[in-house]
């Protein structure tokens, strides 16, 4: 089977577009006009029974489209889209990093999308030789998650409930990613989420609270031709603000996009114009694994607001390798936030996509 973005470029899939009209909550449910989606959740969660044990988490179900209208044919097994699901869990105690994934057709007994206002947004067959499903539910406030993968010994249920109200990336939702036409998506996200569940690594399970950020965008010609990858930045500040920044590359490697959002302590979002804001790599890492060279550390600016950031990994390895889909390659991880004196000043995640020969989440085929 291949998914191959020069064939989903030849349908007339719907482009994000300033002027979409938000319709809460039917938009937290699928867009299937659009061609790419995805509900993206991370946080960083304790153990309640040992509070000393730390978890960054990730968990994301993404839709990807093949076909704009259902086939004519009468078939159980045709599809218009394909839902992947990536998990991953940080044991900054052991210093392990584990990641999952499914990739199915959305048809019954594989996986789907739901349907407003019926609770389930999306969900899927967990990974071979796993009977429990991955889930993706709106619990009327939020998104409760659920997944497992028994081969790797790692499982979580968790609840989410906002602490702050829903914010907008970009002017309205629509969040531009390169000067050409239709390089946007329509993007929200809920920047602090009380989180409440248990999670599971090898034989030990525990009752775990904590924070999450969660991202949902849809679109469907997202980047320029010339971009080959992004840096994104989700930090939630210890004085009560959250900060989302982007950076999209070229294949020469500078940054020739950028945008972001700070968000007050009230929960008022403002947008942010790259020259509001600088963000400088300190350290880089390998992975020995990929062969892929990751920034690994970064100092994150904004001088008209008198911020100034250190914004460090907080384990150098957090790359997530696919197996089911060639090449599909990214870091994804837990960071720690620092003032320059070194004083902690909050905790985020950060995601590094396009680096070596890996594609992007969403991009390129499937074996």
């Amino acid at each position: 089977m291949l998914v191959a973005a020069a064939a989903w470029g030849a349908v007339d899939w719907e482009t994000a577009r300033p002027e979409y009209r938000w319709a809460f909550p039917r938009d937290h449910w699928a867009r299937p006009g659009y061609r790419l989606e995805w509900w993206y959740l991370t946080g960083h969660l304790a153990a309640v029974e040992e509070p000393g044990r730390r978890f960054g988490y990730q968990f994301t179900l993404f839709r990807l489209g093949v076909a704009r209208e259902p086939p004519t044919f009468d078939s159980a097994w045709s599809a218009r889209d394909l839902v992947m699901g990536h998990a991953a869990v940080t044991d900054l105690a052991a210093g392990r990093h584990v990641f999952s994934e499914v990739l199915y057709r959305a048809v019954p007994l594989l996986g789907g999308f739901g349907r407003y206002p019926e609770p389930r947004l999306a969900w899927s067959r967990g990974p071979a030789g796993t009977e429990t499903p991955w889930t993706l539910d709106w619990n009327g406030e939020a998104f409760d998650v659920a997944m497992a993968d028994r081969v790797r010994g790692l499982a979580f249920r968790l609840a989410t409930h906002p602490a702050k109200p829903l914010v907008f990336q970009g002017p309205g939702g629509f969040s531009r990613k390169a000067q050409a036409a239709g390089a946007a998506s329509q993007y929200y996200s809920f920047t602090r989420l009380r989180t409440t569940g248990t999670l599971a690594l090898d034989d030990r399970t525990w009752t775990v609270g904590g924070e999450s950020w969660m991202d949902k965008e849809f679109g469907s010609t997202q980047l320029g031709e010339a971009q080959v990858g992004w840096d994104w930045f989700s930090l939630q500040l210890g004085d009560g603000r959250e900060l989302m920044l982007y950076l999209l590359r070229d294949r020469s490697g500078a940054v020739d996009f950028a945008s972001g959002t700070l968000v007050s302590a009230a929960g008022r979002a403002r947008h942010l114009a790259p020259a509001e804001f600088s963000v400088r790599a300190t350290a880089r890492w390998k992975s020995a694994a990929s062969g892929a060279e990751y920034p690994a550390g970064w100092v994150v600016e904004l001088p008209g607001e008198g911020v100034r950031l250190e914004v460090v990994p907080e384990l150098a390895d957090q790359e997530n390798r696919s197996r089911l889909v060639r090449d599909l390659v990214y870091w994804e991880g837990a960071v720690a936030i620092r003032t320059a004196d070194g004083a902690p000043a909050g905790r985020g995640y950060v995601e590094l996509t396009g680096y070596g020969r890996s594609r992007r989440p969403g991009q390129g085929s499937v074996r």
